[in-house]
C-alpha cells in the first residue's frame, strides 16, 4: 500500500478492515498480519557457523508476501473461497496453503490450530 496515493491505500485499507471483521465474525480468524515492503526485510544465511545477512529479499521477484492470515476453514475449497475475498487478489495474487500437521512437525510443539490436526 506503500506505492498507492494516500486515498487509495486508505480505501484499500478499509476493504482489508471490513474483510477482516467479516472472517472474524464467521469465525474462520486465526491469524494474521500486514508484513512491511520487502524493502525494509533482511535475508540470513549461516555460512561456516556464521550469520550472514543481506539486506533485501533473497529472490528478486515481481510478486512479494504483503502479509498473511491464517484462517479455519472446512476444507480447500472453502479456503479458496475465503481467499478470493481478499482484497489484495485484485491486484495480485493468493496463496493458499494447508498447515503441515505430520508428526514432525507437531513434535516441533508449535501452535497448530487443534480443528487443524488429523
Amino acid at each position: 500500500m506503500e506505492h498507492m496515493p494516500a486515498a487509495d491505500a486508505e480505501a484499500h485499507f478499509q476493504e482489508y478492515l471490513e474483510f477482516t471483521e467479516r472472517i472474524k465474525a464467521n469465525g474462520n480468524f486465526v491469524g494474521g498480519n500486514r508484513l512491511k515492503p520487502c524493502s525494509t526485510a533482511v535475508t540470513v544465511r549461516m555460512r561456516d557457523g556464521k550469520a550472514i545477512t543481506n539486506d533485501g529479499p533473497f529472490a528478486e521477484t515481481k510478486e512479494q508476501v504483503g502479509g498473511y492470515y491464517l484462517i479455519e476453514a472446512k476444507n480447500l475449497d472453502e479456503a479458496i473461497q475465503i481467499a478470493s475475498r481478499i482484497p489484495g487478489a485484485r491486484y495480485g495474487c493468493v496463496e493458499v496453503r494447508p498447515i503441515a500437521d505430520d508428526p514432525q512437525t507437531l513434535a516441533l510443539g508449535l501452535d497448530v490450530p487443534t480443528p487443524l490436526r488429523s
